[in-house]
């Protein structure tokens, strides 16, 4: 056996340097050839590591490689093996959510849990363009100017509350980090950041083609911008950017459609399917028939040989006593890291959940989920820090807000698919939200722990409570971090 290093990424400034203090150009400093030699794989009987030098030595020829594979033969994985790091500077909280809409490339973005806010914010061009420029600066001013004050009221609050922690000086940063995630609750979502991405060509594309699709103006101006950064790196790899008929027409058609149908059945909050249960702002509105049984079915089928419909048989005569020790043989071995065996992939949850922006910040982090929302909408509420009623600000807070909303309604009036940059992190959307036993328990694991913040924690601890009702045995050990150890131990007390 042999494991070869073909590569790593290197930062861009590195590069340049080094083809600077070379005598001549250096072509081959591109992850085109390494998409190259490995298309090559399935073709040439040469060792990979020599494929590779072949392509390092004929650049161009790889390039005509990589064409031919990827756009005529339609083979779009090869693009897959060349990956980029991307900083993303200077835009809005708004355009944050666009971009991490595609899930398979990953992200480290600003926290404003973590990084005391300025007053630096995007103004659309679109708002420039309205006449509305000065009242949406204003306004924006106004939040920002209430958040500092929050923050310094809510950090005074938040040390006496926790007199103990705080003696510590280790726990001064924990203590400060609590008073800025509720602080942040009255900022916009014009509120600019930065974040660090990582992707391969393969997405790239995919991203600049639904950029220039989208019809905010910030979002196309950030597809140009990363098209002109990477072009000329790959550009064998990059062929499809300009939006499509299918990207650019298909939302508009469905919004029309939908709006006729709302017009003609009527749009009545009571008008809802019997089948959902609802734990406060979470609905469970689907889970798979029998998932605990469908579980066991599969732990059976993935440690026999027998076929799929013969497991099912044999779950289906047996007691809840013998199901639940099937279960419990997968769990067993189990720590609060390990993630439960991929056959508990087999059932599923459909959610429906109204969350606030800061709440939304994170869990569009779970990208494996099926993530589709609807626009923040000022008539689904607010949520409100419980602290900012401890320290009596709620009535300034709920001014905020209420002025807030005021300016909503007037560029609403005037340039609506702007009216959502003024909103705030303590606005709501709807968001309809797809996940597998699996992905519930890394939800569970990370949000339902202590250390989460308090507004997911919530929610997670909610979309946990109504997935344990339907399916018991497949989820007994759904928990946060914190408290993993002791539910084991009532699950496994022969172990302990």
């Amino acid at each position: 056996m042999d494991i070869i290093l073909a590569g790593f990424n290197l930062d861009y400034e590195t590069i340049k340097e080094m083809k600077t203090s070379l005598s001549e150009e250096v072509e081959n400093l591109t992850p085109e050839t390494i998409s190259a030699a490995y298309a090559r794989i399935s073709r040439n009987p040469l060792p990979v590591n020599e494929l590779r030098e072949i392509s390092r030595k004929e650049v161009e020829s790889a390039r005509k490689s990589n064409r031919n594979i990827v756009f005529d033969m339609g083979h779009s994985s090869i693009a897959e093996h060349a990956v980029f790091n991307i900083d993303v500077l200077g835009v809005s909280r708004l355009l944050v959510e666009e971009i991490e809409k595609f899930r398979l490339c990953s992200y480290t973005e600003k926290s404003q849990r973590y990084i005391r806010l300025k007053d630096d914010f995007v103004i659309p061009e679109e708002i420039k363009e309205s006449g509305v420029e000065k009242l949406f600066i204003k306004t924006i001013e106004e939040q920002n100017r209430f958040y500092q004050e929050l923050y310094s009221r809510l950090r005074s609050h938040i040390f006496k509350k926790f007199e103990d922690m705080a003696s510590d000086p280790a726990n001064h940063s924990t203590l400060e980090g609590w008073a800025k995630e509720d602080a942040r609750y009255t900022i916009s979502m014009a509120t600019e950041t930065q974040l660090g991405m990582t992707l391969n060509t393969r997405n790239l594309e995919l991203m600049l083609r639904r950029c220039a699709a989208h019809p905010l103006r910030e979002v196309r101006e950030y597809g140009e911008k990363l098209y002109e950064t990477t072009k000329n790196i790959a550009p064998s790899l990059v062929r499809y950017t300009e939006a499509t008929r299918f990207d650019s027409l298909t939302r508009n058609a469905l919004e029309e459609k939908s709006r006729g149908l709302i017009e003609k059945f009527g749009k009545k909050e009571n008008q809802t399917t019997k089948l959902s249960e609802t734990d406060n702002n979470v609905t469970l509105l689907y889970a798979t028939p029998d998932a605990d049984d469908k579980i066991v079915a599969s732990l059976i089928h993935s440690t026999s040989d027998s076929p799929m419909d013969q497991c099912t048989a044999i779950v289906s005569k047996m007691n809840m006593k013998e199901k639940e020790d099937v279960i419990k043989a997968s769990f067993k071995h189990i720590k609060s890291y390990d993630p439960p065996l991929r056959e508990f992939e087999n059932a599923d949850l459909h959610f429906e959940v109204t969350v606030s922006a800061s709440c939304f910040a994170q869990l569009k982090r779970h990208r494996m989920a099926t993530i589709i929302c609807q626009e923040y909408n000022p008539l689904l509420g607010i949520t409100m820090p419980p602290t900012i009623r401890e320290i009596g600000m709620d009535g300034l807070f709920m001014k905020v807000i209420t002025k807030t909303e005021e300016i909503y309604d007037r560029i609403k009036n005037i340039s609506p698919l702007v009216a959502g940059y003024i909103l705030t992190n303590a606005h709501r959307k709807r968001v309809s939200m797809k996940v597998n036993a699996r992905e519930l328990y890394h939800i569970s694991r990370l949000r339902e722990d202590i250390h989460a913040q308090w507004d997911i924690r919530e929610t997670a601890e909610r979309m946990v409570r109504l997935g344990k009702k339907v399916m018991p045995l497949t989820l007994m050990l759904a928990t946060g971090k914190d408290s993993f150890d002791s539910l084991y131990n009532q699950c496994y007390p022969e172990v302990t």
